[in-house]
């Protein structure tokens, strides 16, 4: 045997080696570690400047609609499979009744188009496995497995380029319940189908199909990955990133696994109190209670609160994906039709203060509605119309201008005083949803200090929700009448206040909420230095009456700066509550 000899590597080949690594952690990693920070803005400016966007979640779990045997079931409707553990060749029947005649792709985008979405995210292959586009990874794919025998994802991307939206796909990477190998989040498989080699999985169906959907279809504006699980490990995940470099320009999310962070942060179906400052980030949300068709879930969210949704989003730099769920005909179902083209209504007239917007510079939410900003001017979206004409806004500048959106002619009068601006609005809202005035600061917003409640000199301490830090993914402050911190479905959320305490001593403390007979039964503390009180939320006739209830006894101990705290230990239901005010009042006593 002769001795092995070593030679130092040819530049060429050194070349040749660091372009092989390069292509092997693909575009996604390359971006992270190359793209300069002015590449990145521009590569997402489209995005950033469409505030709005359409899913779609669509597969042949329109078919059942929810019903497996004559049964309605819980959930979410494309997780049907997984619910009632339909065996693989049961649940693939489905796909030879699944023939949607009625779809229309031009119809799909002129809805997105009049509803003022910018663009689309559609399902290519969801976690059933079954591929809504013709490829050659799988038999178990539109083309090849249903009556139709057409690919809608072509025919999309068509109309799309047609009428000027951006098109996007979502694939199910990790998750599969019907090819052998593919995971299931969670839980095991349930059919000997089902077994396999993930890695077997990986290399012959998904890292193919992400390959075919960034090849087959023009320019692919996002990549939308979902439930990487336990097992998109940082080598597995590598295998999907050299298919991103067909698609140069291309938007990820941040779902893809193995640590890669990708372009934007997703929280679902809830809007986070504070954004997610110095990242871009996307609500996706239901506009009832399901993302894939449901027969009879009629949950739908009022166009109010959609709107409201969104404008909330935009005042803290986010994007709103807003999910429809089309039919096994192929049919977005009308009440969600109906409700995009009043939400388009809206947008086609107050558009300005969505589209190309930034976060709200004012670091709480407003009582009266939300802000959002560009070029400028802050556009201050009023939900709850002031009775008595004034809308205070916590700015200090002098030189301010304001208008109506709807009105640019006639100026709106403004006083500044030592801690806000105040304008004087028309008797009537030009809108009842929300109505957009333009602010004009003449410079630079100059932001009043944030001022913190101050015990009164009877020794009352209201703390309200209007002065309340909200903090966490779901709870925000709501406006109507008085305001309110409502939206609390997640535990970990809480509120906090500072406030100034003129006399310590021992206070009776009582809350004003409402609750319905879901939340009854949340546990929560309130603290303040060492005190600790507890409390449990009780049913205020389904919520919609705010009462009032005693909690007990807290006692501070030193005059100045104090922080009381309000934190969830257990919420048996949907919600918490629905917060409007905590009342500290000096003890006398005995409770009588």
């Amino acid at each position: 045997m002769h001795a092995a000899i070593v030679r130092p590597l040819a530049m060429k080949t050194k070349t040749v080696i660091l372009a092989i690594l390069l292509a092997a952690f693909g575009t996604c990693a390359a971006q992270e570690q190359t793209e300069t920070p002015q590449e990145h803005d521009a590569r997402m400016q489209w995005w950033r400047e469409a505030r709005f966007g359409m899913f779609i979640h669509w597969g042949i779990y329109s078919v059942p609609a929810g019903t497996w045997n004559g049964e309605q079931v819980k959930g979410i409707g494309e997780w049907i499979m997984n619910k009632r553990k339909i065996p693989v060749a049961e649940y693939a029947r489905f796909a030879g009744q699944f023939n949607p005649v009625k779809f229309n792709a031009d119809e799909w985008v002129r809805i997105a188009r009049d509803a003022g979405q910018k663009y689309i995210i559609i399902t290519a292959k969801h976690h059933d496995g079954f591929a809504m586009f013709g490829t050659k990874a799988s038999r178990y794919n539109i083309c090849d497995a249903t009556p139709f025998r057409r690919d809608p994802l072509k025919e999309l991307a068509e109309a799309c380029r047609k009428q000027g939206i951006k098109l996007g796909f979502y694939y199910s990477q990790a998750q599969d319940w019907h090819h052998p190998g593919g995971a299931v989040k969670g839980g095991t498989h349930w059919d000997k189908a089902q077994d396999g080699n993930f890695d077997e999985y990986l290399d012959k169906i998904a890292a193919p199909q992400v390959r075919e959907i960034l090849s087959n279809y023009g320019n692919v504006a996002v990549l939308w990955f979902d439930t990487p699980s336990d097992v998109m490990t940082k080598e597995r995940a590598e295998k999907l990133l050299p298919s991103l470099k067909l698609q140069p320009h291309i938007i990820t999310n941040n779902r893809l696994g193995g640590g890669f962070k990708g372009d934007t942060e997703t929280p679902e179906q809830k809007i986070p109190s504070s954004g997610f400052p110095g990242r871009d980030w996307e609500t996706c949300m239901t506009i009832n209670d399901t993302w894939g068709y449901k027969s009879y879930d009629t949950n739908f969210k009022s166009t109010e609160k959609l709107l409201r949704n969104l404008i909330d989003i935009a005042s803290k730099g986010g994007n709103y994906l807003l999910n429809v769920g089309p039919t096994a005909e192929g049919v977005i179902p009308e009440p969600e039709a109906e409700r995009l083209k009043e939400m388009g209504a809206w947008l086609k007239i107050n558009g300005e203060a969505i589209y190309g917007t930034s976060a709200s510079p004012f670091g709480k939410q407003l009582a009266w509605g939300r802000c959002t900003q560009k070029g400028g001017r802050l556009y201050l979206h009023v939900f709850d119309w002031p009775a008595n004409g004034e809308l205070p806004v916590p700015i200090l500048n002098q030189n301010v201008k304001a208008w109506l959106l709807t009105n640019s002619g006639e100026k709106l009068k403004c006083v500044v005083g030592k801690d806000k601006a105040v304008l004087q609005l028309p008797a009537t809202a030009p809108d009842t949803i929300a109505s957009v005035v333009v602010l004009d600061p003449g410079g630079p917003v100059q932001l009043a200090p944030i001022s913190i409640p101050r015990q009164a000199q009877g020794g009352i301490i209201l703390l309200t929700a209007a002065d309340a830090e909200v903090v966490g993914s779901t709870a925000q402050l709501e406006g109507g009448g008085e305001p309110n911190i409502g939206h609390w479905t997640n535990a970990k959320d809480f509120v906090r206040w500072d406030v100034e305490v003129l006399k310590p001593g021992d206070f009776d403390v009582s809350m004003i909420y409402a609750a319905d007979a879901s939340s009854a039964g949340s546990e929560f503390t309130v603290v303040t230095g060492d005190q600790v009180l507890s409390g449990k939320i009780q049913d205020t006739t389904n919520g919609e009456t705010y009462l009032s209830f005693k909690l007990g006894k807290l006692r501070i101990q030193q005059a100045g700066k104090v922080t009381v705290t309000m934190k969830v230990i257990s919420k048996p239901g949907r919600s918490v509550m629905n917060l409007r005010v905590l009342i500290l009042k000096p003890s006398d006593g005995d409770e009588t």
